[in-house]
């Protein structure tokens, strides 16, 4: 278990605020009912039931065609959090120190009427501004911003800088916005820390299976042997942190060697000569000596890569072993695929295709669009808190940089923050630096916590307010489109157990309450789904008795057999059809050049330096440490689902994986508790001992060892990563920085 903590068991704090036990009958609907699911960020689109008054049948929505019935662990489990006997059901609020686990359950309106008049305080005394409002992102968040929008606070941050703002961001950069992978048609597929048989999507990973059994090569580059690497073609056990070299080595052998595709990128992009420069000395020899990969390695796949274009990709991935270079090492997988030419290819990249493009495309109404509702607030004056420097403008309009809430408690600058108000998040898990972010939450006036479970970051929180679980509720529709437009919506299965809420509607009362109820033109959920789509009767019923809507057929537009599919269904393209066959003309970006930067000259007035990848081997760890990294496992999200009890059963403990040199050096052996630590803090947890890891590097998976909040095995077993991890803000992209240094020693 991780070292130090305070903590309780529930029952002894908090009488009648825990869920029903034994579980009475479910009440809701009997017969499959679409829905999506919410046991990871990817909310795959499910169908469920109720089974007898006990249970909860779950699997995937058959109407998704990527999805069909499958569905992963997590999926499966959620029926499990609903009479969890830890599961917090009514409102609650602190009465003891900050983590120690005292409570007093509350009402709702005594709840909202405490909220409303502290905020209220807090706004004349110190402004809107001084309050931050955080959640996970989703259609969910939206309701908390709107919130915040409406009091006037401009702080609104997503889990963003936690995860996936990396790519986003290298993305917003080169192209204007993501592009979305056709994995499952792709001969050949190189993958850095892109682990999708644990950070499971159910429909992409499947895809990727789907490529592996249709014969694509897999070629992974990971310092531990990760689920997708043991699949693999090849696996390469780089060192951390140094990604990027290679990919700039690969770059340089493309262009070196003329493997790129030149009509491609004469076309597509810009910047090609200040990329040529950038990577003239990047030779594989240069990048083997960084990243313990051979260099005869590094050209042999380059080539076979080049060989297979189009259709190949580099996966951009969604999240890899954090570090400083992350802004370039994703630009540098952008780029990569962009000297493919893949872009638009069978195999490759796309641009996701909504139904406003679709139907120009198609030169009829193929789809429908969804209604944008949208309220107008008072104006905000404020700057953002992380308005700190210009290099990050990108993120700061793309879900802020969430740690630097941390640093603005604790400095005072630009301006003091009073309050936090979170929504499903467990910051203490997902923001690095456990110890400075405990210091925060402790300077606040007030913390706020909207949560299923009572989380290590809740037990900090002054107000505790029971969410709804997902399968308890109905959501926003959500634009799904891919290749072609698409639509999926979740709806309530179970009727709410217990005293919870959805956040939705505890944000809009809660807002009412403070007095802003004018911005709310709508009163439940069923009206705004049925406002977003248009009112359209017929539209909304089917959506509802299918979950997921797709229209047309899918398109890439450089790929001549689906343009000529997609011209037989939808003859008025004909026009926009060039010579080739394909619609090339209508492929283009959202960058001020309408091309693919691979040199950018906005960012390089925002950060001097930037405008082209630069490998700068920033130092992450002392010389007699040990690279400290981490993942994602299948049976758990984050620092979610360890409360979850099946899930917590599956995987009760982060075990840390050891080298076997360094194990026998230090006179380790697995199942030994060892011990973690370095200048942030120290945890003690159990070895796991082997060689499929670079020798220089130790690992967990995150979301574990937690020192406060429900007393639950897999929630408060084994390394608290947090406590390992600087509070570092990335550059350009503002991630947070999840790869550190550590010493490690058996404990007797």
């Amino acid at each position: 278990m991780g070292a130090g903590g305070a903590g309780c068991a529930l029952s002894q704090f908090i009488p009648g605020a825990l869920a029903l036990q034994p579980a009475k009958a479910l009440e809701g609907k009997e017969q499959l009912t679409a829905s999506l699911c919410e046991m990871c960020s990817f909310r795959c689109p499910i169908q469920a039931k109720i089974v007898n008054g006990k249970t909860v049948f779950i699997q995937g929505n058959e109407n998704a065609p990527q999805q069909g019935t499958r569905v992963c662990a997590r999926g499966g489990s959620g029926i499990n959090m609903l009479n969890d006997p830890h599961r917090i059901v009514k409102p609650m609020k602190r009465v003891g120190p900050r983590g120690a686990g005292e409570w007093q359950v509350i009402s709702w309106e005594q709840a909202y009427k405490e909220i409303a008049e502290r905020l209220n305080d807090i706004k004349a005394k110190y402004g809107p501004e001084s309050v931050a409002f955080t959640s996970k992102s989703g259609s969910l968040a939206g309701h908390l911003f709107q919130l915040a929008s409406v009091y006037g606070s401009p702080n609104t941050f997503t889990h963003a800088t936690t995860c996936p703002a990396g790519k986003a961001i290298a993305a917003k950069v080169m192209m204007g916005g993501d592009l979305g992978l056709d994995l499952g048609n792709s001969d050949y597929i190189v993958s850095f820390g892109h682990n999708l048989y644990e950070g499971i999507e159910v429909a992409e990973t499947h895809e990727l299976m789907e490529a592996q059994m249709k014969g694509a090569k897999l070629v992974s580059f990971d310092p531990r042997l990760s689920v997708v690497s043991s699949k693999a073609d090849e696996w390469f056990a780089i060192r951390p942190a140094t990604d990027l070299a290679v990919l700039m080595a690969m770059a340089h052998v493309m262009i070196k060697e003329d493997l790129y595709d030149k009509a491609f990128v004469a076309r597509y992009t810009t910047g090609l000569e200040q990329l040529k420069e950038a990577v003239k000395e990047t030779t594989p020899e240069w990048a083997a000596a960084y990243a313990d990969v051979p260099a005869e390695a590094i050209v042999r796949i380059t080539r076979e890569l080049a060989a297979a274009a189009p259709h190949a990709l580099v996966s951009p991935g969604h999240r890899a072993t954090f570090n400083k270079e992350e802004i370039d090492m994703r630009r540098m997988i952008f780029t990569m695929n962009a000297l493919l030419g893949n872009v638009e290819r069978r195999g490759g990249l796309f641009k996701k295709k909504n139904a406003g493009t679709y139907n120009k495309l198609a030169g009829e109404k193929v789809a429908p669009s969804l209604a944008k509702l949208s309220v107008k607030g008072p104006e905000i004056t404020a700057k953002r808190l992380d308005a700190i420097d210009p290099q990050f403008d990108y993120i700061n309009k793309g879900g802020g940089i969430m740690q630097a809430v941390m640093t603005a408690i604790e400095t005072k600058q630009p301006y003091e923050i009073k309050a936090w108000i979170s929504s499903r998040q467990n910051i203490m898990q997902t923001l690095a630096c456990r110890p400075a972010l405990e210091a925060a939450f402790n300077k606040l006036d007030l913390l706020v916590s909207c949560d299923v479970y009572l989380t290590e970051t809740a037990a900090y929180a002054d107000y505790f307010l029971p969410d709804t679980t997902y399968l308890e509720r109905d959501e926003d529709v959500s634009d799904s489109s891919g290749l072609n437009p698409a639509y999926s919506v979740r709806q309530q299965v179970v009727n709410p157990i217990g005293d919870t809420k959805p956040s939705w509607m505890i944000w809009k009362e809660l807002g009412e309450a403070m007095g802003l109820g004018e911005y709310y033109q709508w009163n439940d959920m069923k009206e705004r789904q049925f406002l977003e789509v248009n009112q359209d009767k017929a539209l909304y019923q089917e959506l509802l008795d299918k979950g997921f809507l797709s229209y047309g057929i899918p398109l890439m537009l450089r790929e001549p057999e689906s343009v000529a599919a997609f011209v037989a269904k939808y003859p008025a393209a004909q026009s926009k059809v060039e010579a080739d066959g394909t619609l090339s003309n209508e492929l283009t970006f959202g960058s001020p050049s309408g091309l693919i930067e691979l040199y950018s000259e906005k960012l390089e007035k925002l950060a001097p330096g930037y405008g082209v990848p630069e490998f700068r081997n920033f130092k992450i760890k002392e010389d007699d440490e040990l690279f400290y990294i981490q993942g994602k496992v299948a049976v758990h999200t984050n620092g979610a689902t360890q409360y979850v009890p099946l899930l917590s059963e599956m995987m009760p403990e982060n075990l840390i994986w050891i080298h076997t040199d360094v194990a026998k050096a230090k006179g380790i052996k697995t199942g030994d508790k060892v011990s973690m630590e370095n200048h942030i803090g120290k945890e003690i947890g159990h070895a796991f001992v082997t060689s499929a890891i670079h020798p220089n590097t130790v690992f967990t998976y995150m979301g574990f060892g937690a020192k406060a909040g429900a007393n639950i095995g897999a929630a408060r077993n084994g390394v608290h990563c947090g406590n390992l991890l600087s509070h570092e803000i990335s550059p350009v992209c503002g991630t947070d920085v999840h790869t550190s240094g550590v010493k490690i020693n058996r404990v007797s």
